[in-house]
């Protein structure tokens, strides 16, 4: 009688003939990459073995945004942990406090909310949290791997971080570079132009909605005749546009502001704050605690809500 085909000891069979053992991993680093956030991003994921080998994974998306990619660099290393049974715990270094406090923290109280926030918005990035979820789940009942989230401080010359940088920033950019594929067939090969070409190519065969455009705001010109239009209406709209302004400066470049910087900024107070959580959305913008407990202060970040 034939073994079917979902069988345990079918597939176990298949995994000892054709499955690649991977060499005990020493540490994993992720990093994203956004040209305007939103706007083209890229995502960079560097595995460090135990015996001195590298492999090396990078892709690009034509519409998107930082957070995003940084997710997507630490969906990549679960999905090749996933793929090559791997089945040990591992360390995974990322420089996005977004990333590491919502898959440890925040999403505990989403799920409890049904995927809302505090305030009662729909959480930001949704589809890819639940890939994440799904991942460290999969790995943690099929293969007992315990994931060791870690933070790394970007751009203070880590090497493992700097290198994912390089790997992220050239994809967004859509210039060559080359990756070290020591997994899969080849012993630091190197992927250049055909590489990034191949993920444009699918990239943009099935592009993401495409980010609103971003045009600056001005004033239309005031009718001197207008009698009810005192001086001092004028300055407060034009103090308005700038606070606007500042507000998507700080959001495209992710930028992190202390808890003082955000009171002025949103006019909501300190007290007010405390009730509102670590998730919140403020006119335009999702406002996303990214410190740690270990911080002595608290920082905020923003980001721009997609139409």
């Amino acid at each position: 009688m034939p073994i079917p085909l979902s069988s345990p000891k079918l597939i176990g069979i298949y995994r000892k003939l054709f499955m690649t053992d991977l060499p005990d991993i020493k540490a994993i680093y992720t990093d994203g990459a956004c040209s305007g956030n939103p706007g083209p991003g890229g995502w960079g994921t560097v595995l460090y073995f135990k015996d001195g080998s590298v492999h090396e994974l990078g892709g690009y998306a034509p519409g998107t945004t930082n957070n995003r990619m940084e997710m997507q660099a630490a969906i990549a290393a679960l999905e090749f942990l996933q793929q090559h049974d791997y089945d040990k715990a591992i360390e995974l270094n990322t420089d996005s406090k977004y990333v590491i406090q919502g898959i440890t923290q925040w999403m505990r109280g989403w799920k409890r909310k049904g995927w809302k926030t505090s305030a009662g918005k729909a959480v930001l990035n949704k589809d890819l949290w639940l890939t994440l979820d799904d991942l460290t789940q999969g790995l943690k009942s099929e293969h007992s791997v315990d994931i060791d989230w870690k933070y790394v401080k970007g751009h203070a010359g880590n090497v493992g971080n700097e290198r994912c940088d390089t790997i992220a920033r050239s994809f967004s950019q859509q210039r060559p570079i080359g990756l070290k594929q020591s997994i899969g067939g080849s012993s630091q090969a190197a992927t250049k132009t055909k590489s990034v070409a191949k993920d444009v190519s699918k990239a943009t065969s099935n592009p993401q909605k495409k980010s609103p455009q971003q045009t600056e705001l001005s004033l239309p010109p005031l009718d001197p005749n207008l009698s009810d239009m005192s001086d001092t209406r004028i300055n407060r709209v034009s103090n308005m546009l700038t606070l606007l302004q500042t507000a998507d400066a700080l959001a495209k470049q992710g930028y992190l502001i202390t808890t003082s910087e955000l009171v002025v900024l949103t006019g909501v107070s300190a007290s007010e704050l405390a009730k509102r959580g670590d998730d919140w959305t403020w006119r335009n913008w999702t406002v996303s605690c990214v410190s740690s407990e270990s911080d002595q202060e608290k920082f905020w970040q923003l980001e721009r809500i997609e139409d």
